[in-house]
C-alpha cells in the first residue's frame, strides 16, 4: 500500500486545491486505489465514494447502469472501464470518475484476456483510457500494479496530460 501512496498523495493535493471530487469504480484493483485515497489526509474533502464492482449483478446495482447499457459490452476493455467511469461519476456526482477492470490472476477471465490484463478510464473534464498487460500471473502484484495504473491515468487526467 505505501508505494501506492506518494501518487494518491499528489492527487488529494489537487483535488483539494480545486475543490474538486471523485467516485471509484475498480474491480481487479480490489479496493486498493480506494484505499490510497483514503489513506490522504483530507480525502473526506475529495472522496465521495466507491465499490468494487467484481460481478456483473454488482456492478448493475451499485453503478445504476441498466442491462441494456451493457448489451454487446464485453468487460475489461476501454470502453467498459470508460463506461463505469462515467457512470460511477454521474451516481456519485462527482468531478471525477475513475472505472477499472481486468484480470488479476493466476488465470485469466471469461473474456479470454490473460492474468495480467486491466482496463482503466478516467471519466471528467478530460477523458481517458488505457490498457496495461504486465505479462504476470501473480494475483496480488497485479492487483497492484493495476491501482498504480490507474493512479497514474488519473494523476495525468487531472495534469491534462495525454
Amino acid at each position: 500500500m505505501r508505494e501506492l501512496l506518494p501518487q494518491a498523495e499528489k492527487i488529494g493535493a489537487l483535488l483539494k486545491a480545486r475543490k474538486e471530487t471523485i467516485s471509484i469504480a475498480e474491480s481487479s484493483a480490489g479496493g486498493l486505489v480506494s484505499a490510497a485515497l483514503l489513506a490522504v489526509p483530507g480525502a473526506s474533502v475529495y472522496y465521495v465514494g466507491g465499490a468494487v464492482n467484481y460481478t456483473r449483478p454488482v456492478l448493475l446495482h451499485l453503478s445504476g447502469m441498466r442491462e441494456e447499457e451493457l448489451a454487446g459490452m464485453r468487460g475489461a476493455t476501454e470502453a467498459f472501464a470508460l463506461l463505469a467511469a462515467r457512470s460511477v461519476r454521474q451516481r456519485y456526482r462527482t468531478h471525477w470518475g475513475l472505472g477499472e477492470g481486468g484480470a488479476a490472476g493466476p488465470t485469466g477471465n471469461r473474456y479470454g484476456d490473460p492474468a495480467g490484463h486491466a482496463c482503466l478510464a478516467v471519466a471528467g473534464p478530460v477523458e481517458r483510457a488505457t490498457t496495461l498487460r504486465t505479462g504476470s500471473a501473480d494475483r496480488v502484484a497485479n492487483m497492484y500494479a493495476f491501482a498504480g495504473a490507474a493512479l497514474k491515468l488519473l494523476y495525468e487526467a487531472l495534469e491534462g496530460k495525454a
